[in-house]
């Protein structure tokens, strides 16, 4: 099975595609405090979940979603319909990377697609490329090392020491690329367990109800997936989601 394919399975009763739950995303999305006819972007919007609640806050905004993924996109059209914002919304199939936008916007989101970039320096550099000058926002999502990770750890997940940085380091790498960090929900331990039980289990269960090869491969997939997070990053690898504004 393609990765897409797999990723989309996995996020069935998680579609928010990171270690956060519905309280802390509408929280982030309130603080926002939008203008009138706000402009939201999301790049690497997955499942959705972060535009359809947020064009259901800002009843006057627009917004647009970028992702690779087929699956993700046709869930997030499914579920802008279900909200009544499928008006509000353009859908593109596209590298993040690629995406060109056709005037700047109030809000730029990239939670948990920063590879989508190459890492985050990248990512923030093409986030404020997007910004609307002075008074743009943007949400981050990104993880941090909440203790120093063993070699044989890093091995595992194929990262270098550098790829993440403490939480405090985190925020001046932020910082340091133009942004005034103004909130932030740092995810708690029983919001990465209960994204990692949904993601391997939603996954493994699908894999149960369609044997064969497709079902072998998930079920491969759900169970590497679960031992490297229980035996590996748990407890490691932390998750911050940053509201930062433009400080030019």
């Amino acid at each position: 099975m393609e990765r897409e394919q797999l990723s989309h399975l996995a996020h069935g009763d998680h579609p928010i595609s990171a270690p956060i739950g519905e309280e802390g995303l509408d929280r982030l999305l309130a603080r926002a405090k939008l203008p009138p006819k706000a402009r939201i972007l999301d790049l690497g919007c997955g499942e959705g979940a972060w535009l359809t609640r947020a064009l259901a806050r800002y009843p006057d905004a627009t917004a647009d979603g970028v992702d690779v993924s087929e699956p993700a996109l046709a869930a997030t059209a499914r579920d802008a319909d279900s909200r009544g914002v499928s008006d509000r919304l353009r859908l593109h199939r596209t590298p993040a990377a690629a995406f060109a936008a056709d005037g700047p916007y109030d809000l730029v989101l990239c939670v948990g697609a920063t590879h989508a970039f190459g890492g985050l320096a990248a990512t923030l550099a093409a986030v404020r490329a997007h910004l609307r000058p002075s008074s743009g926002l943007a949400l981050v999502g990104e993880g941090f090392w909440e203790r120093p990770p063993a070699p044989d750890l890093l091995t595992r997940l194929d990262a270098e020491p550098d790829e993440y940085a403490d939480l405090a380091g985190t925020v001046e790498r932020m910082e340091r690329a133009g942004f005034a960090t103004v909130h932030g929900h740092t995810s708690s331990r029983a919001e990465w367990d209960e994204y990692e039980w949904s993601w391997t289990g939603t996954l493994t269960r699908w894999a149960l109800a369609h044997p064969g090869p497709d079902g072998d491969a998930a079920l491969a997939t759900a169970r590497e997936h679960r031992e490297l997070w229980l035996t590996g990053y748990r407890d490691v690898l932390g998750f911050v989601t940053l509201l930062l504004q433009r400080t030019d």
